[in-house]
């Protein structure tokens, strides 16, 4: 397994995270999250959350009272916590940021979060078509919260004259978000660091949505270009 990214997601943790039940839970599902990120719903068993844990794995039934249980409350707090996230990183951007570079900030937002900050984002993106529809309920409620600051993002520059005329917001909001996902699928940071994945994304959302007229998608804005990996 590779190593953990992150604790578990704030909305993963009870208001009385001090206490030594609070802890353990919050480590089952650091575990949970972890697990699943990386061998999937069906791949994921009891035996390697409590391994991951250091924990027995009867013990995990004092806390959750299924395997179903466990994974249920790991997708909803990933999707959970990157809003929350997102809603913050926006909300901490300077009143007179365009909406296009308030785009920009969330494709960023997204990608750190995804793929450096937290094991439950990563599991909540690769296992969310996985699951059956009884576990996502809560789930597909946040990603509708989720979505929905997108769409105020898109409508934002659609309205400010930032995104091309010829562009559906919805259908270009949806392509976008869908391609920042998949990266969870194929990104390797012995490959590449995170840095230059987020100056590619950010570089081709910025040209593909701006109008031909905004100089900052003009050939030779920046005419360096990054090392290719091979």
């Amino acid at each position: 397994m590779v190593p953990r990214k992150s604790r578990a997601a704030p909305s993963a943790r009870p208001a009385d995270s001090d206490s030594k039940s609070a802890r353990t839970r919050a480590r089952i599902l650091d575990a949970a999250a972890h697990v699943l990120s990386i061998k999937g719903y069906a791949g994921t068993r009891l035996s390697d959350v409590a391994e991951y844990a250091e924990l027995q794995a009867p013990a995990i039934y004092y806390y959750f009272p299924s395997r179903e249980d466990l994974i249920e409350e790991v997708m909803f707090s990933g999707i959970a916590d990157m809003r929350k996230h997102l809603l913050g990183v926006l909300a901490a951007l300077p009143p007179e940021s365009s909406p296009l570079d308030r785009i920009m900030v969330a494709v960023e937002a997204h990608l750190r979060h995804e793929l450096e900050l937290s094991d439950y984002t990563t599991a909540s993106i690769r296992n969310s078509g996985q699951l059956p529809d009884r576990l996502r309920t809560r789930q597909l409620k946040e990603e509708a919260g989720y979505n929905a600051i997108w769409s105020q993002l898109f409508d934002a520059a659609a309205d400010a004259g930032q995104l091309r005329s010829d562009l559906d917001p919805r259908m270009a909001q949806a392509l976008v978000v869908g391609s920042l996902n998949w990266t969870a699928e194929w990104w390797n940071p012995r490959r590449s660091s995170l840095e230059l994945i987020v100056k590619n994304a950010q570089s081709l959302v910025r040209r593909g949505l701006s109008p031909a007229d905004d100089p900052r998608t003009a050939a030779g804005t920046d005419k360096r270009r990054a090392p290719v990996r091979r």
